[in-house]
């Protein structure tokens, strides 16, 4: 039910009941009014009257007087008069009493007592007066109209001066304001104060206002911080492009370093191939016409197999790609890595050991895993070569094992030099972080290692061994993560 529609039914009721309530009231005590008037006109009446002559000497009768008044007499059980009524009448002998409702008797009554009349000496003489009574009903009628009318008034001036200005106009300009809310329009969506009653749906209005204004400026401050976030993740994206480019060329400035001092001992380990193909060329050579004995065939070809295992080596050494996990035999990784490394000076003056598996394997990017043992057995290589060690030696181990209920697969280098500082171990493995330990200050082996094996899903542990020395262990998952 709309509000309108509800006031109009409230003071409908009210005022209907508050006429109810005024007619019950007033009505009684007209009625009293009448009675009682009745019944002092009937003692006048009665006290006019010769009332042994009137009843003949009958002990109980009635007699109609004139229009609208009758006597009664006889005893008091006769006339069904109560004991307070025999009392007045007993106290009021010989004058007219008007007598109060007692067991039937009606207000309009008065009566007298003569104890020695006939029939018990008890006359009531009853008194209508009909004009009165009609009157009465037309004032009722009256009152009624009245009150009827009273309430229309009230009604109208409701509906017209108080309602409309205090009630529903400012429920209609709330509405419209939140209409315009819900339709973005920002020019309608606060109630002019100027409009504001000065109650309870005023102080409505103005909280809804303030809580509006609040509302559109935290919007505001929402929209300034989406575009602050989004400005930042902006910055964010390029820097992460320009710190993905970096790390890439830092992966490339890391094997074009490992290549150029790779170089150096190409050509040694070259020469004695070339040597003995050169002598065997040298020989067929002077003997044109000779057949090339079996064993020298056989000789000429591992020089050559030779020569190509090490321009692959270095050709996939070399060779940017996109990353391609296989799973691939540990020891495998470790003899690419060892041959590679054959060819620099600080390797060959360290022994290495080898404690791998063969049946272990683990999936990986054979090629940037090769690069990572490389990094970290050269890097061992050279602290063992300009620390002095007496007998340097490296040992490559590996072994697969479970921690935090998880498959890995453990490969770790460890040399029994000097070992690591104690203040480079917490940033060792950042980029430019140069130490002996580091491809002759290059700064850059360590980090890349790392990144790969990131890429890969592991971690790369470096810290000192118990009985000297560095050890650096990559931990790679033994299943190839989705």
């Amino acid at each position: 039910m709309r509000i309108r529609k509800k006031l109009i039914l409230l003071h409908t009721l009210f005022s209907a009941g508050l006429a109810a309530l005024m007619f019950f009231i007033l009505r009684p005590e007209i009625q009293s009014i009448v009675r009682q008037a009745e019944a002092e006109d009937a003692a006048f009446v009665l006290g006019t009257l010769d009332v042994p002559e009137l009843t003949g000497g009958q002990a109980r009768g009635r007699e109609q007087i004139g229009p609208g008044i009758s006597l009664r007499w006889g005893s008091a059980a006769d006339l069904g008069l109560g004991t307070s009524a025999v009392a007045a009448l007993q106290r009021g002998a010989p004058a007219p009493v008007p007598v109060a409702e007692d067991n039937g008797v009606r207000v309009g009554s008065a009566g007298m007592h003569l104890p020695h009349a006939a029939g018990g000496g008890y006359y009531l003489l009853d008194r209508r007066l009909d004009g009165v009574r009609a009157s009465v009903a037309r004032l009722d009628l009256v009152l009624l109209l009245s009150m009827l009318g009273v309430y229309l008034l009230i009604a109208a001036a409701l509906e017209v001066f108080v309602l409309p200005r205090h009630v529903y106009q400012p429920i209609r300009r709330m509405l419209h304001a939140d209409l315009a809310v819900q339709q973005g329009n920002r020019t309608g969506e606060l109630i002019d104060p100027r409009f504001m009653p000065q109650d309870e749906l005023g102080e409505i209005m103005r909280s809804r206002n303030k809580s509006v204004s609040a509302l559109r400026k935290n919007e505001a401050e929402l929209a300034r911080t989406l575009a602050e976030l989004e400005r930042v993740a902006g910055d964010l994206k390029r820097k992460n492009h320009l710190l993905e480019n970096a790390r890439r060329n830092l992966a490339d400035a890391d094997r074009l370093a490992s290549l150029g001092m790779l170089s150096a001992g190409i050509a040694h380990e070259i020469n004695t191939p070339l040597a003995v193909l050169k002598g065997l060329v040298s020989e067929i050579n002077d003997k044109p016409g000779e057949p090339v004995a079996g064993s020298k065939a056989r000789l000429m070809r591992r020089v050559v197999e030779r020569l190509e295992r090490l321009g692959e080596g270095l050709l996939d050494f070399a060779r940017v790609r996109s990353p391609r996990v296989t799973t691939v035999h540990v020891s495998t990784l470790v003899q690419r890595a060892l041959e590679l490394l054959s060819l620099d000076e600080s390797v060959r003056r360290v022994r290495v050991a080898q404690h791998v598996p063969v049946e272990l394997s683990a999936p990986c990017d054979g090629d940037r895993m090769v690069q990572v043992l490389v990094n970290l057995v050269r890097n061992a290589a050279e602290a063992l070569v300009e620390g002095e060690s007496s007998s340097p030696t490296i040992t490559i181990a590996a072994e697969s094992l479970t921690r935090e209920s998880s498959g890995w697969v453990s490969i770790t280098i460890a040399d029994n030099g000097p070992g690591i500082p104690a203040e480079l171990l917490p940033s060792l493995l950042e980029p430019f972080v140069s130490s002996r330990l580091d491809a002759k200050g290059t700064g850059l082996g360590l980090a890349v290692a790392d990144g790969i094996v990131r890429e890969h899903g592991g971690v790369l542990i470096a810290r000192n061994g118990e009985s000297g020395g560095a050890e650096f262990e990559v931990l790679l998952p033994a299943f190839e993560e989705v």
